[in-house]
């Protein structure tokens, strides 16, 4: 072992850099205008995507912690872009889904998140992006302790 390492050709390392860079693209482009952050568009995405979630699901699908996950749902509720309910199963449990206004927010979002991933992903074939993916799913997996989809 030398005792060097090769960051332009560290995994960990490139993957911040497209993140990071991912990132500061949506959130100049699209984000700060409406008030949100990343992890608040992450949570509009999760519930865009799944429907209505209970909390402690939204913690798992966009590993933000649940005690950050209480406070961005509050702020998402003061927004007017969520609704926050007690669980028709439990009154311990919060259901939490997306408001008029939010999914309103998300059909203008959705589109600028995808142009990203399509500048992002310029010069890549179909196939080698869907593989990419399956990749990185699968690396996650590992990282996480379970099986990708």
């Amino acid at each position: 072992m030398s005792g060097r390492l090769d960051l332009d050709n560290y995994l960990p390392y490139l993957l911040n850099r497209v993140g990071f860079a991912l990132v500061e693209s949506f959130t100049s482009e699209a984000l700060k205008q409406h008030g949100l952050s990343i992890d608040m568009w992450r949570v509009l995405a999760a519930l865009s995507n799944n429907g209505a979630q209970r909390q402690i699901d939204l913690v798992g699908m966009t590993s933000i912690d649940a005690s950050t996950m209480s406070r961005l749902v509050s702020r998402l509720v003061r927004m007017d872009l969520a609704t926050r309910s007690r669980s028709r199963t439990s009154n311990r449990e919060v259901v939490v889904a997306l408001s008029a206004k939010g999914r309103a927010l998300m059909q203008k979002l959705i589109p600028i998140a995808v142009g990203l991933e399509r500048k992002a992903s310029a010069g890549l074939s179909a196939k080698e992006l869907a593989q990419m993916k399956r990749l990185l799913a699968r690396m996650y997996g590992n990282l996480a302790g379970r099986r990708a989809p």
